[in-house]
């Protein structure tokens, strides 16, 4: 057996050549004077004949050479650094512990979620020094080599989230911590396949990394897996993850249809949208029950009262408002008395003649109100209309291009073309969302007394914007914008991802979030400066809750193993620096026993 299975450091062994001084020193020290009785010298010259070898008769009888040898070899093994191999786990001292707290772990088995089970796991698991990882938000480090006491209070605090996680990002954040002679465990479902290449890097640097796996529940589960918004409606997409044919209520507010799904069917329910803030859910529930739900938030007033004040009645424009479902179109002519209260109004060539104070007192009304005023450009606009327009007027012009276009809500995807003609001018406030080449705006927006204004520069007659078919797609986002009603799909958001909610206090289904920016982690109604924003799990990934054990997978996952069996040395120099010590003892009391001490 060679020396390194024995001793960390076989070159503290050379200590015990100081054996040989030792030796040679009992050799060579002169004998003790002899006083020669003749009574017992022919007996004494008799056993001398018997002796074969004298000096090493001398040594053997000599215990004191024994003891001091003895502890000079204890001694040359200790500075050895001599061990015993032992298995990691016994002699680990920090590990640093992945805990998988994604939505699908809270699948309930038995009555417990899987969460719960793989912290019971978890608190085994903790040492001397414990750094705990969650896949909340890409892998995040809830505690730093802690205490026994303070691992196991963080880990009785996690609870699983309504938002997929990030498994990979975990372990990597666990190779970050992971310092020599530290062991990893993940405790997870091990879903999918993309933390495979993170546990294989992180055994590649030669660290310990052991799969502990809480898989039980969710067999037959039914879930939502997508929504979608058409105007006042929801379409709400529903998936079988089971084998067995399952019979499901979809159910929204006072409205409910029943499926009927095979396994692995999907099918699409499509439901008017309550106002307010409402759920859609599926009866009846299963294992895993945060995908039988999805929150769903519309405004309180979904109709936006929508009034065009026009000399020539502008029939594309009212046309593309009036295809607008939640739009209640009004359009009257000046002069006019406008007794009732509008969310937005539109001055669309006007005669200045006929305009009445009122009727741009009621524009300011409506601004003052949250709501929006829009002013298309003419020729000749009212000087009434000052205070409402963004662009102070110039003459006309011609044979414009569009010089440039900001990427905003309202212009997303939409190809302004240049107008034949147009209303020269400059932007007296706001932001210019679309620039002609002379610096002329042609759209433009601003925000005043809590409401909102548009600036549309297109003159009716001498621009051919009215028949691109992106033109309705334009008034329909400017009608909700001037009146701040966001479209569905922008009220409604899925889990784990991030929503600006423009002021600092937030108040969430966990309880109050630090804003503006928050990541919606759990599925709920947010609400945040009297607006409410809602948040569903709709991830057909971390539905899939029916996951096969490791060791029956096949491909990538059958070829990662749970557990590596390692072992390590344990020293055990202490041990045998005492024994030296204690034989040091022993050479004491010896010596003062034979009187020469």
């Amino acid at each position: 057996m060679a020396l390194s299975d024995v001793f960390l450091a076989p070159l503290g062994l050379a200590a015990a050549l100081l054996a040989v001084p030792v030796v040679l020193l009992y050799l060579i020290r002169p004998d003790p004077e002899r006083v020669e009785l003749p009574t017992f010298r022919f007996v004494a010259d008799e056993q001398r004949q018997r002796a074969v070898t004298p000096l090493l008769e001398r040594i053997s009888r000599s215990l004191l050479l024994l003891i001091q040898i003895l502890a000079i070899l204890l001694l040359a093994g200790s500075l050895a650094a001599p061990y015993v191999p032992v298995q990691e786990r016994a002699v680990v001292e920090e590990t640093v512990l992945v805990v998988d707290t994604s939505a699908s772990m809270a699948t309930t088995d038995g009555g417990r979620t899987r969460l719960d089970r793989a912290v019971a796991a978890a608190r085994e698991e903790v040492t001397t020094r414990t750094s705990l990882v969650t896949t909340d938000g890409g892998g995040r480090v809830v505690v730093r080599r802690e205490a026994p006491s303070g691992a196991r209070a963080a880990l009785d605090g996690l609870a699983a989230s309504d938002a997929p996680g990030d498994l990979r990002g975990a372990v990597a954040q666990a190779r970050a911590l992971a310092d020599e002679d530290v062991r990893v465990v993940v405790l997870s479902d091990f879903q999918g396949e993309a933390w495979i290449d993170a546990v294989r890097g992180l055994r590649a640097r030669d660290v310990s990394v052991s799969l502990r796996q809480f898989a039980g529940g969710g067999a037959a589960n039914v879930g939502f897996v997508d929504r979608r918004f058409g105007g006042s409606e929801v379409t709400l997409s529903v998936k079988n993850f089971g084998a067995e044919s399952v019979a499901r209520t979809v159910s929204l507010g006072d409205r409910e249809r029943e499926v009927e799904l095979g396994g692995g069917d999907v099918a699409t329910v499509t439901l008017p949208v309550p106002a307010g803030a409402s759920e859609a859910r599926l009866s009846p529930g299963d294992d895993f029950a945060t995908d039988d739900a999805v929150p769903i938030v519309a405004p309180e007033d979904p109709t936006v009262d929508t009034l065009v004040l026009t000399n020539d009645r502008n029939r594309y424009l009212t046309t593309a408002l009036s295809l607008v479902d939640q739009v209640d179109l009004t359009v009257d002519s000046p002069p006019t008395t406008v007794e009732e209260d509008y969310d937005v109004i539109v001055y669309s060539d006007v005669d200045a003649e006929s305009l009445l104070p009122g009727n741009v007192q009621a524009g300011r009304d409506a601004i003052a109100a949250g709501g929006g005023v829009a002013v298309q450009a003419q020729e000749n606009p009212p000087e009434r209309l000052r205070d409402l327009m963004l662009v102070d007027p110039g003459p006309i012009g011609s044979a414009p291009t569009v010089r440039r276009t900001t990427e905003t809500d309202l212009t997303a995807g939409i190809d302004f073309q240049a107008p034949d003609e147009y209303l020269t001018g400059s932007l007296r406030s706001g932001e210019t969302l679309v620039e002609l080449r002379d610096g002329t705006p042609l759209i433009a927006t601003d925000r005043r007394d809590g409401g909102r204004l548009l600036y549309y520069g297109y003159i009716a007659e001498r621009s051919s914007f009215k028949y691109n078919y992106q033109y309705p797609v334009f008034w329909k986002r400017s009608v909700f914008h001037l009146a701040g009603r966001e479209p569905l799909s922008a009220l409604n958001h899925e889990t784990g991802q991030t929503v600006q909610f423009g002021v600092e206090r937030v108040e969430g289904p966990s309880g109050r979030l630090r804003g503006p920016t928050v990541t919606v982690a759990n599925a709920g109604v947010y609400t945040a400066g009297g607006t409410a924003e809602s948040a569903a799990l709709l991830s057909e990934r971390e539905s899939t809750v029916d996951v096969a054990d490791l060791g029956a997978r096949t491909g990538p996952v059958g070829n990662v193993t749970r557990t590596e069996t390692r072992t390590v040395p344990r020293r055990v120099t202490e041990f045998v620096a005492l024994g030296a010590l204690l034989v040091a003892v022993l050479e004491v009391g010896y010596l003062r026993r034979r009187g020469e001490l």
